[in-house]
């Protein structure tokens, strides 16, 4: 299997290498989805394919963030400079820019970002030019081995390093509360923040690291083509340790360096460990503590400022870098300097105290055969791009009412003002389906976002789809919609669906603009906590999470086990269905889902008679106040 390493940095580049990458995997100074790492402008690009491909190491090019109209050209360029300076291959989210792409000849493989985590998803990888799919981050063992072994493209399988709290691909949490978009590069991590429920405290969103060598076996009997490394915002010395140990494990060279070699790995970065969902659906959560701590290595009494080694399992040598912590409270950290007994050289009251390993002086020795960054340079110069954006002629109509419910009971109260239901209750879509059709209202079967088994589709009436897996899973349906998550972003969005909800990232100018020229129905979000994450995790339950400035976030874990994290407001547009129909947009997404009756009615009240009594009522409903959302500044 290939070995695909981060490289955030030109200093990271030589680190990779020389820890024996089959391959590395790196950014741009735009539309990658680490905007915060250090990167590479175009110049430095050319030098680490060539520096990479002179020691027979390929290179993979993240243009994974999602798109923009104005920046389509910028991308397009870029990627054809990409294939112009010899890069192996383009990692891509947008769906627009995958169109835009199809005469470039360079290898486009499809992000995690894509959701792609089915059969059905990997087939529509093949047949719309992706030649490898990064699947997504929440497959078992058991939920792979029915996809990998019969993909048509190639497949790719993150091994090490950060998860996603989300459900790859979806969430919408950093964007929404700090205006940071985890899709556009630029997430703040909120799910790194402390939490609080009625029953617990903690870092309950927080994701330990994935390690999964003990996997690597079985992911080589299923044919998974790559193992990904996770940590471009990492550093160097972090990019070799965790490179080599992964290299030598494939290449079965276990022993006395491998042993030392995981060690320093542990202490480079360690934020605690697990399998991810690899072994299974058990919580990947580490709840204790968000950062990384090194690693721990004893729980231990401090008595005169000193502590006692006998107490300490593992090793510990002179020059080794220890912190001390009490709970949460980082009380210090120092270097070994005396080791019988280990001598705090700070002020300490007598106690117990965790302590965490955060240097090995070994280190130092890895940083020095690392070396500095290369010299990288290149005279390619971008070629200028305009992609063709039709303009879309339209008829003026009324922008028609979507209603999201999830019970009979709130569909029933939103029916005299809805044109369409959307329902999320698969078990219940007969019986809904029948009530609709005889109000004659539009019945739409809304798909749960997660299907690695493709056990959920729909070939006879509307449905509503959320992965390109489940739109290929329904080609049969009557009609088929495309609910936010798919991410359309920009004008060029290229699946042909009855209509497509935009993605909730963007702006009322951005808005327009899309609609001015995508030719097809379109529908924008304007009532509703919008869903900020879905996540696996089994150990969120139905509560509600209150962050630390007292904002709180509903959850409710649905039947199949997954769990929704909602905002803290609801979305307010309601006022603006005039602006939306001027801009063309043929609906309003009115989300009720796990609502009572009650709001459905107030809602559909306002809409078809607004006025500011109702909108104060429905206000308070909403627990006294509202958000206009991304709608007024995007991201």
């Amino acid at each position: 299997m290939e070995i695909l390493s981060p490289v955030g940095s030109p200093e990271s580049l030589p680190a990779a290498i020389k820890a024996g990458a089959d391959a590395i995997y790196l950014a741009g100074k735009s539309f990658g989805a680490r905007a915060f790492a250090g990167n590479f402008n175009d110049s430095e690009l050319e030098g680490a394919v060539g520096y990479a491909h002179d020691h027979h190491v390929k290179v993979h090019v993240t243009v994974n963030t999602l798109i923009k109209n104005r920046e389509m050209d910028e991308a397009v360029s870029f990627v054809r400079f990409l294939k112009d300076i010899g890069a192996d291959a383009v990692i891509v989210q947008d769906l627009g820019l995958l169109k835009n792409l199809a005469s470039i000849d360079i290898p486009k493989h499809a992000s995690t970002q894509m959701q792609v985590h089915s059969a059905e998803g990997l087939r529509w990888c093949a047949e719309n030019g992706l030649d490898r799919a990064v699947l997504a981050r929440e497959l078992t063992m058991e939920e792979l081995a029915s996809m990998v072994p019969d993909s048509p493209v190639e497949t790719e399988v993150f091994i090490q390093g950060a998860l996603c709290y989300c459900i790859s691909g979806g969430c919408l949490m950093s964007s929404h509360i700090g205006g940071r978009s985890g899709n556009r590069g630029s997430c703040a991590q909120p799910c790194r923040k402390k939490y609080t429920t009625d029953t617990k405290t903690g870092y309950l969103m927080s994701c330990a690291d994935l390690f999964g060598m003990d996997y690597m076996d079985g992911l080589r009997d299923l044919g998974v083509t790559s193992l990904k490394i996770e940590g471009r915002m990492r550093s160097p010395a972090y990019s070799y340790l965790a490179t080599k140990a992964y290299a030598m494990a494939e290449r079965g060279k276990k022993g006395e360096e491998f042993d030392e070699t995981m060690e320093l790995l542990r202490t480079v970065f360690n934020r605690g460990t697990c399998e991810g969902y690899l072994g299974g659906v058990v919580s990947p959560v580490q709840s204790l503590y968000p950062d990384n701590r090194g690693f721990f290595i004893a729980d231990v009494k401090i008595s005169n400022g000193s502590i006692d080694p006998s107490q300490i399992v593992e090793p510990v040598g002179l020059k080794d870098g220890l912190s001390i912590f009490e709970g949460d409270a980082k009380i210090g950290g120092f270097k070994v300097m005396d080791l019988d007994p280990i001598h705090v050289p700070f002020k300490i009251k007598d106690g117990r105290y965790s302590i965490y390993r955060t240097y090995d002086p070994r280190i130092d020795e890895v940083k020095n055969l690392i070396g500095g960054a290369p010299k990288l340079s290149g005279s390619t110069q971008r070629k200028a791009v305009r992609t063709r954006l039709p303009n879309a002629s339209r008829e003026e109509n009324r922008t028609l009412l979507s209603f999201y419910v999830s019970t009979i009971k709130t569909m029933e109260a939103a029916l005299p003002y809805a044109d369409r239901i959307y329902f999320d209750g698969f078990d219940k879509a007969d019986e809904a389906r029948e009530i609709c059709t005889q109000a004659s209202r539009e019945f739409v079967t809304l798909l749960p976002r997660f299907d690695p088994l493709d056990e959920f589709a729909e070939n006879v009436h509307p449905v509503m789809v959320n992965t390109v897996g489940q739109y290929r899973a329904c080609k049969g349906a009557r009609r088929i919609y495309g609910s936010s998550v798919l991410n359309a972003f920009n004008s060029h969005f290229p699946l042909d669906l009855h209509q497509v909800t935009l993605s909730t990232e963007l702006s009322k100018p951005e808005i327009a603009d899309m609609v001015a020229h995508y030719p097809g129905r379109t529908e924008v979000m304007a009532f509703g906590r919008a869903e900020l994450m879905v996540t696996r995790d089994p150990g969120m339950e139905s509560c509600t999470l209150r962050d630390e400035t007292g904002a709180g976030f509903p959850v409710y874990k649905d039947r199949r086990g997954y769990s929704h994290v909602l905002n803290s407001v609801d979305l307010y547009l309601v006022d603006s269905l005039l602006d939306l129909k001027r801009m063309g947009v043929s609906s309003a997404g009115i989300d009720l889902r796990k609502r009572p009756p009650a709001l459905a009615k107030a809602v559909g009240e306002m809409c078809f008679e607004p006025s500011r009594q109702g909108r104060e009522k429905l206000v308070e409903m909403c627990g006294g106040a509202t958000t206009r959302g991304l709608y007024q500044r995007g991201v």
